[in-house]
Parts: structure tokens; C-alpha cells; sequence
């Protein structure tokens, strides 16, 4: 019997998402798991279920979060 073959979500190497546990994500991020956990009830990121107890977190999404502050990119600042 033929079996027709199933595409996959991310056909690409280049488009594979890359995924970390909610305490490799606090670390990458330099918060705690808490804090992680917060950001994903108020919104501000993404969690992902992976079957019925864990949870993690798209690396792009979480880098994603820190933004370039102005003067940090060599941008001028006002002086008196």
C-alpha cells in the first residue's frame, strides 16, 4: 500500500526554528525562569508546547526582545 509522503513545516535547514527550554532562554537572556514565564502570559513572547508538560521558547522571538539603545550604537548625544 502507497503512503502518500507527508511535507514537513520547514522544508529548509535555513528555515528550522531553533527552540530553548524556558531556563536555557532565562539564561540566554540573563533573567530568571520566572521572568521568562512572565513574559509569555503578558505577550511579549511566544511559548511553544511540545506534548503536554513542556514549554519552550523560539531563540529568534527571545533575541528578538532586546532592543539597540541609541547612544549604545554610536548615535550622537545631546550635550550641554
Amino acid at each position: 500500500m502507497h503512503r502518500p509522503q507527508t511535507s514537513r513545516a520547514y522544508a529548509s535547514p535555513h528555515e528550522r526554528r531553533a527552540y530553548d527550554s524556558l531556563s536555557s532562554a532565562a539564561q540566554r537572556a540573563g533573567v530568571s525562569e520566572r521572568t521568562i514565564r512572565r513574559w509569555i502570559a503578558d505577550g511579549r513572547l511566544a511559548g511553544y508546547r511540545v506534548g503536554p508538560r513542556l514549554l519552550r521558547v523560539d531563540r529568534a522571538e527571545l533575541d528578538a526582545l532586546f532592543a539597540v539603545i541609541p547612544t549604545a550604537a554610536g548615535l550622537p548625544t545631546s550635550r550641554r
